[in-house]
């Protein structure tokens, strides 16, 4: 399909299929990329419970780094979709490449501190004396795997809002498939421990990167090419534009995921770990949602980009309906099956089972609303609604759960630690609704 039969499918199909039709591999690519801490998570759980929490320390530099990934992938594949939407090839190819080079660098860079400030930024993530060798053996092989884990998000990321999210999930699947049979191979087998799922997790994100760096051109795609790297202010601040709510959201996540585990430490490596593995669930269960919100943005960049507006509202509604019934089933199987989901990450520690169990249940208790909030913000992000967007990205884990969980635990100890998520997504929910109003195209 060249540029032309593509643009003509995006603006004239129905745009529930078109919708239905990308969602497809962006669901599969973003539980596939889950996969990855789902399965560390589940082999991890079976060495101990230091190993586990360590996890949840070393998960905070992760969501760092996906969030810089983000901010250049979402911010130059949004130009993208519109600019192909508008029919302005060259300049997509140029912001492709401007976004995927300052990634990599920028990403390496973070590495190359993380490995000369090693022991303080793992205890500033919350690590205890206890965790720190277990966060340090993982750690190392993220930290030189960075440069290739921020290459398959960029990529996914542009591959995917120019409507090739297809081609993408090929390269995304490869890698995961290799992570599950490496992480026990390394782990067991070799008897190499938690470094095992570290290296596991490195190998497979290097493969997925070359894969996806030869596809990315593919069927009417745009290549990466160095010569296109034409870095300038009004390109950054295009990808500022349409990647500042990722790079909100996403640092947000950090910083929440930094906090509770300086909270939990409070009483204990069990509640870390009991956080860790409750985080990664919900990880799981989101990247569903998220890559079914990614199928409505090209939809939703193309048509804007085209000045089909009631196309784009159309195509809102269908995602915010579908969206908010997969958010409820999961809350209910949640709420039901608490227990026995926990206790497939954590075998061998009661502790961790029985309050892991308490904070997936507060977790799924609001969850149902988050496919509004979703949408909400990626609608706004993708139609260029750039202050709106950020409110948003920012109010769940920023504006509101941060201050809910301070308070909270000051007050309330464990209490208002747990209870701080469900009342944020309540209050975030109330500001999304009232974002739509007004901005309702």
């Amino acid at each position: 399909m060249d540029r032309h039969e593509k643009f003509t499918k995006m603006t004239t199909q129905p745009v529930g299929r078109l919708v239905c039709e990308f969602a497809v591999p962006s669901m599969v690519c973003m539980l596939v990329s889950a996969f990855y801490n789902i399965v560390d998570t589940y082999f991890v759980g079976r060495i101990d419970t230091q190993s586990t929490a360590a996890l949840g320390i070393v998960f905070s530099y992760m969501a760092i780094i996906q969030a810089v990934s983000f901010f250049f992938g979402h911010g130059s594949g949004n130009f993208i979709s519109r600019a192909l939407g508008a029919q302005k090839s060259e300049q997509a190819e140029t912001m492709a490449s401007t976004g995927f080079f300052t990634a990599i660098a920028l990403t390496t860079l973070i590495a190359v501190f993380g490995f000369l400030l090693m022991e303080p930024v793992l205890t500033l993530f919350g690590s205890t004396p206890t965790i720190m060798p277990r966060a340090k053996e993982y750690f190392v092989w993220i930290l030189t795997g960075t440069p290739f884990i921020s290459g398959v998000f960029v990529m996914n990321n542009q591959m995917r809002l120019q409507g090739n999210a297809s081609m993408s999930m090929i390269g995304v699947m490869i890698g995961a498939a290799l992570n599950i049979a490496l992480d026990p191979l390394f782990i067991f087998t070799l008897d190499i421990g938690i470094a095992g799922a570290g290296m596991a997790t490195a190998l497979s994100q290097m493969v997925s990167f070359v894969i996806m760096l030869k596809m990315i051109g593919l069927r009417g795609g745009i290549c990466l090419r160095l010569r296109n790297f034409k870095p300038s202010a009004e390109r950054y601040a295009e990808i500022f534009a349409g990647g500042s709510p990722s790079l909100v959201r996403q640092c947000l996540m950090a910083v929440v995921s930094i906090c509770l585990n300086n909270y939990a430490s409070r009483y204990g490596d069990s509640a870390v770990a009991a956080f860790s593995v409750v985080g990664r669930i919900m990880m799981f269960a989101t990247a569903a949602l998220l890559g079914f919100g990614q199928g409505f943005q090209p939809v939703c960049g193309f048509n804007y980009g085209a000045g089909l507006f009631p196309r784009v509202s159309r195509a809102f509604r269908f995602s915010v309906a579908v969206s908010t019934a997969y958010c409820t089933a999961v809350a209910v199987g949640g709420i039901v099956f608490a227990e026995t989901i926990v206790s497939l990450f954590s075998a061998a520690d009661s502790e961790v089972i029985s309050l892991g169990a308490l904070v997936l249940k507060f977790h799924c208790y609001s969850y149902g609303l988050n496919g509004f909030i979703v949408l909400t913000n990626m609608y706004l992000q993708n139609t260029r609604k750039t202050a709106a967007a950020l409110l948003v990205a920012t109010a769940r884990q920023g504006l509101f759960f941060l201050p809910l969980l301070v308070v909270g635990a000051h007050f309330f100890d464990m209490t208002g630690i747990i209870a701080a998520q469900p009342l944020s997504d309540v209050l975030t929910f109330v500001l999304a609704v009232v974002m739509v109003r007004r901005f309702k195209i």
